[in-house]
């Protein structure tokens, strides 16, 4: 047997002509190493905490990087996530890093004879940006992960110390109030344009911070920033605004008013409209209270969040209406009101008005919701969690969620549940990001004032933002 070569002997026993028995050895060369040819690390232009790993490899089917500060042994090592390999070629993103400092990285190849490490690269992070916003956070007991929103011209994702860990500048206006992790493991943003006639759109990013695609409404209009929902096969969900020119005389209202009302729409991976209701259709103007409805413009529902309910149909939230409605997603018929003028529902254990003016409507399972009520007490906004039950047409208050000392969202604001009962809240223009665990007790903050923060968002890796966490 050749020593230049690693083989397995197999013994296979056949029966002789005479007999008799023979063995006969047959030689099984197993798969060889992967061979790492080529290795290279460049800076990433949008974002000095991460680099790009480019390998040319032979014989591996993935690759990924580990890395440590270069004045750091080997115990204090981390790695990414691997990357298959194509036609021999891939690039690792290399995320998370502190800004300024020297690294060592190493290219690991894996495939099925093995896994080989390759030689060190040197690699060392430039200068924050002057204009990055800062933080301090913490608290006692907060879930792992990080925290994604927008601030300034960024969409940034901090740490639980409130470090920013990955960042993404948008110009020349910024990412708009929400930016949002997607279960698909990419960010949206809708950043303005300098011309207030553009039709501005949804652009989705990678967590290296480059664009993949922009989303849209269909027929022309205006996708509104409150929410957007990416579904596996790259479809979506979002509410656009279509305004009409219409005559509330009769209503108290101007001859000409320009009503606003909040359209939404399922757009598939092509861009093609596969569904589309129109409060038009089913709404009154009349369900909007009488001093909303009297000025040149009127802002009749202003949809503010979207939701999938566990049956499939829809879940709207028309913060102008302090409803919320479930939509049917096969035939487009309004299955039930709560909240506002036209509630179907019965509140038990609950003060009234239960909410108004709501944001960050999300179910959390089969009949429950959670919410942020922003003025249901105007001195004090809170998240509620509520138990419905629809044939009933009751709603319970089960849970409650609040700030201390009291925030008053007057606009914006969302929630998001996570394990073990707890929750995330922005507090919008309330300038408060607090989590609280399953007994409402806050156990993690932004610390001072994080400023008008629209969406918060818990995740867990900055490699698959929003990928198996809750909306």
């Amino acid at each position: 047997m050749s020593t230049a070569r690693r083989r397995y002997l197999v013994a296979t026993v056949l029966l002789a002509a005479c007999g008799g028995e023979q063995v006969l050895e047959q030689i099984v060369d197993p798969a060889p190493l992967p061979v790492i040819e080529v290795a290279s690390v460049a800076p990433n232009p949008r974002n000095v905490m991460s680099a790009t790993v480019t390998v040319r490899a032979r014989d591996a089917d993935s690759v990924a990087v580990q890395f440590r500060v270069a004045s750091a042994d080997a115990t204090a090592e981390s790695a990414t996530l691997a990357v298959r390999v194509v036609a021999g070629d891939a690039a690792v993103p290399v995320l998370g890093l502190l800004a300024d400092v020297a690294y060592a990285l190493r290219v690991a190849a894996f495939g099925p004879g093995g896994t080989t490490l390759g030689e060190a690269l040197a690699f060392t992070t430039a200068a924050l940006p002057s204009d990055l916003p800062s933080y301090t956070a913490g608290g006692p007991d907060p879930s792992p992960g990080y925290v994604a929103f927008a601030a300034g011209r960024y969409g940034l994702v901090i740490d639980n110390a409130g470090r920013v860990v990955w960042y993404r500048r948008f110009d020349p206006t910024g990412p708009g109030l929400n930016f949002q992790a997607q279960p698909n493991g990419r960010y949206v943003a809708l950043p303005a344009t300098p011309d207030p006639a553009d039709v501005e759109v949804f652009v989705e990013v990678d967590p290296l911070g480059d664009e993949t695609r922009r989303l849209g409404c269909a027929a022309g209009l205006r996708p509104r920033f409150h929410d957007l929902l990416i579904e596996p096969d790259g479809g979506y969900w979002i509410m656009c605004d279509e305004a009409r020119t219409m005559d509330l005389t009769a209503v108290g209202g101007q001859a000409a008013a320009r009503v606003t009302g909040t359209v939404v729409q399922h757009i598939d991976p092509d861009g093609g409209l596969l569904f589309q209701w129109r409060p038009f259709d089913h709404f009154s103007i009349t369900d909007l209270d009488s001093a909303s409805r009297v000025g040149a413009t009127v802002n009749w529902t202003h949809g503010n969040a979207l939701d999938r309910d566990a049956d499939g149909d829809l879940l709207v939230s028309f913060r102008s209406l302090s409803e919320i409605t479930k939509i049917s997603t096969t035939s487009g018929a309004v299955l039930w009101r709560m909240g506002g003028l036209r509630n179907e529902f019965t509140f038990l254990d609950t003060p009234m008005p239960a909410f108004a003016r709501q944001h960050g409507v999300r179910v959390t399972s089969a009949g429950l919701l959670q919410l942020l009520d922003n003025l249901g007490d105007p001195a004090a906004s809170r998240a509620e969690r509520y138990l419905v039950d629809a044939s009933a047409r009751t709603v319970r208050l089960v849970g409650v969620h609040a700030a201390n000392p009291a925030a008053q969202a007057l606009l914006g604001g969302t929630t998001q549940e996570l394990p073990e009962g707890r929750s995330l809240v922005a507090y919008g223009n309330g300038n408060r990001v607090e989590e609280y665990d399953g007994s409402g007790v806050v156990v993690w903050r932004i610390e001072g004032n994080p400023g008008y923060v629209f969406r918060a968002q818990r995740i867990r890796s900055l490699y698959a933002p929003g990928v198996g966490t809750p909306r």
